[in-house]
């Protein structure tokens, strides 16, 4: 009579309990089942959850998170009288598969005075939110293509690492669960290794930092690491983040031999070159040849402008030459007078061309000093007219070839060709085949940017604006022809 007043005494107590309690007796019987414990069921009864160890197996499908007994549910073990605490199962009805929970588990075995088990109770607690969550975060961890590794404070190992750590290191995943942070070691070569590792005891944010891991199959990564404390169920944790500098250095790398290439061709070429700003054309840069050729040194030219340095002869030609490359990005043989330092007026050709070097826009311009070249015609222009002043001793097919020299013409006609430089020459003749741009780009080896370049400045020299002009005038001149196909 006691122990069915005590046995009813202990339901009383534990009916109104938030945890789950399932009561079950030595004979495998289940004894009763408070009201928590059926809702952690999806049950609406003690039948609905089965009388027996047996009913309630076949009713509920169980699969182990931690603490695995093969083949023995958490009942079972109670009724064996075995002590656990904090067991993760999951848990779903065979009869309604869409109805499942989380459950975490332990159990209770009292005593009688004699030693036998009195009281078997299994004692619930529903945490299918909690690992909901967790899977949530599980799921978007994996995902996130950040590298990043979560260490447990207590013992500074690793618990969790993603597939961008283990991407980016080499590691395997189980090379480095369960390894303290000192086997894998992620605030190898830090920058204030010393700072990260006291935050680090401390549980305190780890703040950006440069670092350079160690490679499980030799070599080093280098590597931004930081720390931001975190709990993981109710676990202190640290999280890990990484941000790889490899393509950064190797970018960084490129960038600057690209950089040393460029000062290496701009400083050794034999024309003379400016390199200024397309903003404002500051100039930021003259390379040798300049200042052979125009006399002045970097000290009197960077950082100033052509227009401050009195370069330009024509300052109307400076302004149209400049308006050009900020509108088209290029200009390609522009002749014109510059000036020596000294005042003396030099014939040149210009051109130019817009540059990207960084992340800032430059113009490179050429200058090709044409002086000699422009006097030898001149001189040679002036001793044919002297000579064809008196033209009695000449025959006339001779005074034919020295008039044509002055005044070149073509057959029969008396408008003047355009002179043209071989690689144009070499254009024409592919468009008037039929070739398209990408077509000559290939055949010659340059870019379909050059060839645009090059086509433009023949049209100009054409006097014509559309391709279909061009294959006119080519083939009305001889084009194409077998010398550049």
């Amino acid at each position: 009579m006691t122990a069915t007043v005590d046995r009813h005494e202990l339901r009383q107590i534990i009916a109104g309990l938030s945890e789950g309690v399932i009561l079950v007796e030595p004979d495998q019987s289940i004894a009763y089942a408070n009201q928590a414990a059926l809702t952690m069921h999806g049950a609406a009864s003690l039948s609905d959850l089965g009388e027996t160890v047996d009913a309630y197996r076949a009713r509920f499908a169980l699969r182990y998170r931690n603490n695995h007994a093969p083949n023995h549910y958490p009942i079972e073990r109670v009724v064996s009288g075995e002590s656990f605490h904090d067991v993760i199962v999951e848990v779903k009805r065979t009869d309604q598969p869409d109805v499942d929970f989380v459950h975490s588990l332990r159990s209770l075995v009292a005593l009688d005075h004699g030693g036998q088990p009195s009281c078997l109770a299994l004692i619930l607690k529903d945490v299918s939110d909690q690992f909901e969550a967790e899977e949530r975060f599980e799921k978007t961890f994996n995902a996130n293509p950040a590298p990043a590794v979560i260490t447990r404070l207590s013992d500074l190992r690793h618990v969790k690492v993603n597939v961008g750590f283990l991407e980016m290191t080499g590691y395997t995943r189980d090379a480095v669960l369960g390894r303290s942070v000192y086997e894998v070691d992620v605030l190898a070569g830090a920058r204030s290794r010393e700072l990260a590792v006291s935050r680090l005891n401390e549980g305190g944010t780890i703040p950006q930092m440069e670092a350079c891991l160690d490679l499980p199959e030799g070599g080093t990564r280098f590597v931004i690491v930081a720390g931001q404390p975190m709990d993981l169920g109710d676990e202190p944790c640290m999280l890990f983040t990484f941000a790889d500098l490899e393509l950064r250095r190797k970018a960084e790398t490129a960038l600057r031999q690209s950089e040393e290439r460029f000062a290496t061709a701009f400083r050794l070429t034999p024309v003379p070159t400016i390199l200024a700003r397309a903003d404002g054309f500051v100039i930021t840069g003259i390379n040798e040849a300049f200042t052979r050729v125009f006399g002045s040194g970097e000290d009197k030219v960077v950082g100033r402008t052509p227009e401050e340095i009195g370069l330009w002869v024509e300052d109307a030609a400076r302004k149209k030459f400049e308006g050009t490359v900020s509108r088209t990005g290029f200009v390609l043989g522009l002749e014109t007078c510059l000036r020596h330092e000294n005042g003396t007026a030099l014939d040149c050709l210009v051109s130019a061309e817009r540059v990207e070097i960084g992340e800032e826009t430059f113009a490179l311009l050429v200058l090709q000093d044409i002086t000699e070249r422009k006097r030898s015609e001149r001189d040679l222009f002036a001793a044919i007219e002297a000579v064809m002043a008196d033209t009695s001793w000449f025959s006339r097919g001779l005074i034919e070839k020295l008039a044509n020299l002055r005044h070149p013409t073509s057959d029969g006609d008396d408008t003047a060709k355009p002179s043209l430089t071989l690689r144009e020459r070499q254009i024409l003749d592919l468009i008037c085949s039929g070739l398209d741009d990408e077509a000559i780009s290939k055949r010659l080896g340059v870019s379909r940017n050059t060839v645009r370049n090059h086509s433009a400045a023949l049209y100009r020299k054409l006097d014509v604006h559309k391709r279909a002009d061009a294959i006119v005038w080519g083939r009305e001149n001889g084009f194409p022809t077998s010398k550049f196909r």
